[in-house]
């Protein structure tokens, strides 16, 4: 008999236990359906080159790519709220510049659209190097990075797919280049003697590199397809600003922030190529400050 109650104790604990949780689970728009796993697309293109879906290795390598990131639940989501906002910066110099659209999934690999550092001491959405990043154009020093600066390390990427695309001869491979380097692919493609990514023996990780992006394109362009329902609110924003040309030093960030209206904290969100808490600026350079105007 005590076994029994002890049992129904232990039952009635669990129970009660359960409801508690689910009173106390705060419910959002965003969810993650079931997936169906037959959800696979009939054809892919990297800016307007076909996928060759029909060779065996190439279809088992996106599916790969595919199903890894479409479990990758906190990430995928945060990529496709981050997108509303980065893409509409992007998007512009991509076309501006003549590149495809699809380059703008690049930047989603390299960092999920946040300015992040790599071990090997690449920055920024665009992962830059230091010495890449001044080749193309970019101060790089401690006390400005342009590295972190949206807008100009998205000039400075189309500058590289420019010359990758001239170097190399297809968008793909130019994509490709950019984990694996234009002289690394080129080696590849004068060894093998072929000139399709897609038949050529690489590196691990550049031999996935253009497979990853497929896949973020994949669902980030059909995200309800593959469980991903995301409320439009909940996406993230741009937030409008008004800019300062400053051509002088600014000896106390904080205090410049203030005048401003905002604070420090602030101040660098919108401005992240300020590395330190003052620009030097010993030379007179122009220098474009964003100030938002809301969300503060």
């Amino acid at each position: 008999m005590k076994g029994i109650h002890k049992t129904i104790i232990i039952v009635a604990v669990i129970f009660l236990s359960g409801l508690f949780v689910f009173a106390t689970t705060k419910k959002t728009n965003s969810t993650v359906d079931s997936i169906d796993t037959s959800a696979f697309p009939s054809k892919l293109d990297f800016a307007g080159e076909p996928t060759p879906l029909h060779i065996a290795d190439v279809k088992e390598r996106f599916d790969r790519e595919l199903l890894v990131n479409v479990n990758l639940h906190a990430s995928t989501i945060l990529a496709i709220k981050r997108a509303n906002r980065a893409f509409k910066i992007i998007e512009p110099i991509l076309k501006r510049n003549g590149i495809p659209d699809d380059f703008k999934y690049l930047a989603v690999i390299e960092s999920g659209l946040v300015n992040v550092v790599s071990p090997a001491g690449a920055r920024g959405i665009w992962q830059f190097m230091p010495e890449t990043g001044k080749e193309r154009g970019m101060e790089v020093n401690e006390n400005v990075d342009e590295r972190y600066d949206l807008a100009k390390s998205t000039q400075a990427a189309c500058s590289y797919f420019l010359s990758a695309k001239g170097k190399l001869g297809t968008w793909t491979l130019a994509a490709a280049s950019y984990n694996g380097g234009m002289a690394g692919v080129n080696k590849q493609i004068a060894i093998q003697k072929i000139s399709n990514y897609y038949d050529l023996l690489l590196t691990e990780e550049t031999s996935r590199y253009v497979f990853r992006i497929l896949a973020l394109k994949e669902i980030m362009n059909n995200p309800s397809k593959y469980g991903y329902n995301i409320a439009s609110e909940e996406l993230y924003t741009v937030l409008p600003t008004r800019k300062i040309e400053i051509d002088s030093a600014i000896t106390d960030l904080a205090d410049f922030a203030k005048g401003q209206g905002i604070n420090y904290k602030i101040l660098k969100i919108h401005n992240p190529w300020l590395r330190e808490a003052k620009l030097i600026n010993a030379e007179g350079k122009k220098y474009q400050i964003e100030i938002p105007l809301s969300g503060y």
